[in-house]
């Protein structure tokens, strides 16, 4: 058997890469195993929300997502004789650097992750099956497989499940996964479309169901997502099956070509039942499962990996006490249930087949949606859910702090980007201590006792009135992006308290 591990990170996804740049950033050692022999080539998720590119650009990752990607911020809707044109986030997202919706193939996002970590010297080893777990005292004895039928035996203090629906490690630890599959099929493909206007997002709402064309830009210009018509062959996937469907779904003369990829397959809706067994921990779809609706899946698991990487990480490295770990379950699983409710609903409403619900879906909606999305109040709340800038830890028990303030961000949410670049200012490692006000209030001497032994973990910025805070304010934003702690006036004692329990000196 090999030195013991820290982490073992069971899935080479887009949640077990973020999670492996975030372990490797904090220097924890771990090892990261997938049973694929390459990396994903087909687009499957299609669009990273922008909370999940702030979360990523402390990594240095997010301008070449940007940069390989498609930001587009707007939507045709295709109705009988018209066309309805909505925008995407746009002019609602004023506290984030990326207002927008980004279109990037997965394939082309796990590159860029599994690209970055190889910087940082640290590879994806493939081929390689986790076979059994074996809790033994303090650590966990893993079993794994080889292609070519060899085995190997490694230990390890923790061991994440980022290895999907099918999750070995949940099985292996006994966590149940609650739910059911939709009915209905559907029909997925990469393609070139003629006919189709470059740049946009495109639904076709009928009362059959509904047809989606997303700009993806590589490994094609389009990805298509449709419902298998009931009434149409259960047959193999094929150009011309694709083509029948889009010509019940549309009658405009859309013609496609030229396909990289396609498919079909039902979907589930399913969530795990604890985040956390002992020393297991799940992510992504090892955790929830559901429909792509409103691009959630992908982020969220990105997300939850990036709120457990930097836990794992200072409680191997001693730095923070194990009690941090039961945050994450905590502070993820509710995030989980959320997606779940918000992605079955909005399922429901575009495959049922209810009378009712398809005379609203392809009548009503289309009409009422532009008229609903001018409320700013309604449209500002569709965009930032969707988005999941508004997604807060206020009842986690690492966030503490005094809710008296007239505005800006309270203890468990995240860090806004106002002013403008304070989130670029704050993505380094470790934690950021925010202080406002008068500079002469905040001496070194006076912050001795917050730094002293933690040195290497909190860097110290002083905003003066450039703040998210009105008047003298202090603020602790954790390495994930979001505050820890907050308070006002000038007094440390509450945050030296907070520091003592969650990151002793």
């Amino acid at each position: 058997m090999t030195a013991a591990l820290d982490v073992l990170v069971v899935g080479a996804g887009p949640t077990g890469l973020a999670l492996a740049a975030q372990l490797r950033a904090y220097g924890a050692g771990f090892r990261i195993v997938d049973r694929s022999l390459d990396r994903v080539r087909e687009s499957r998720a299609l669009a990273i929300q922008p909370r999940t590119l702030e979360a990523l650009a402390g990594f240095g990752v997010t301008d070449e997502l940007v940069k390989r990607g498609n930001p587009a911020v707007q939507l045709r809707m295709h109705l009988p004789g018209r066309v309805v044109q909505m925008p995407l986030f746009s002019g609602e997202l004023i506290d984030t650097p990326y207002p927008f919706l980004l279109f990037l193939s997965q394939a082309e996002t796990e590159s860029v992750l599994s690209e970055r970590l190889g910087a940082k010297g640290m590879m994806v080893e493939r081929g390689m099956e986790l076979v059994r777990l074996e809790v033994r005292g303090a650590y966990v004895t893993c079993r794994l497989g080889r292609q070519d039928r060899t085995e190997e035996t490694v230990s390890a203090r923790y061991v994440v499940g980022c290895d999907g629906g099918h999750s070995t490690v949940r099985s292996e630890a006994g966590i149940g996964f609650q739910g059911s599959a939709y009915p209905q099929t559907f029909l997925l493909a990469d393609l070139e479309v003629d006919g189709l206007e470059p740049g946009a997002a495109h639904t076709f709402m009928t009362a059959a169901g509904m047809l989606f064309f997303f700009p993806l830009g590589a490994p094609a210009t389009w990805r298509m997502l449709a419902m298998r018509p009931r009434g149409a062959p259960d047959a193999e996937v094929t150009l011309e099956l694709m083509q029948e469907i889009v010509d019940r779904y549309t009658g405009e003369g859309l013609r496609l070509r030229d396909p990289v990829w396609m498919t079909d397959f039902r979907l589930h809706n399913r969530g795990a039942a604890h985040y956390r067994a002992g020393p297991f921990f799940l992510a992504g779809d090892a955790a929830h499962i559901h429909s792509p609706a409103g691009a959630q899946g992908m982020n969220t698991g990105i997300q939850d990996a990036l709120n457990l990487g930097w836990k794992l990480a200072l409680v191997c490295r001693g730095a923070a006490p194990e009690e941090l770990l039961e945050t994450y379950e905590t502070e993820r699983a509710p995030v989980g249930r959320s997606v779940l409710r918000f992605t079955d609903r909005a399922f429901t409403i575009a495959t049922s087949r209810n009378p009712a619900i398809r005379l609203a879906r392809s009548q009503l909606a289309p009409r009422i949606a532009p008229l609903a999305l001018r409320a700013t109040g309604l449209r500002r709340r569709v965009f930032r859910t969707v988005s999941e800038l508004d997604i807060h830890y206020r009842r986690s028990p690492v966030s503490v702090g005094s809710r008296a303030f007239g505005s800006g961000p309270r203890a468990g949410d995240r860090l806004p980007d106002l002013p403008r670049g304070l989130q670029a200012r704050t993505a380094g490692l470790g934690y950021h201590l925010l202080l406002t006000g008068p500079p002469h209030l905040w001496p070194d001497q006076r912050l001795a006792p917050v730094i002293r032994g933690r040195g290497d973990l909190i860097s110290v910025h002083r905003l003066g009135a450039e703040s998210p805070w009105p008047g003298v304010a202090q603020g602790l934003v954790r390495p994930d992006g979001y505050l820890g702690y907050v308070a006002r006036g000038a007094q440390l004692e509450g945050l030296c308290t907070y520091l003592d329990r969650w990151l002793p000196a």
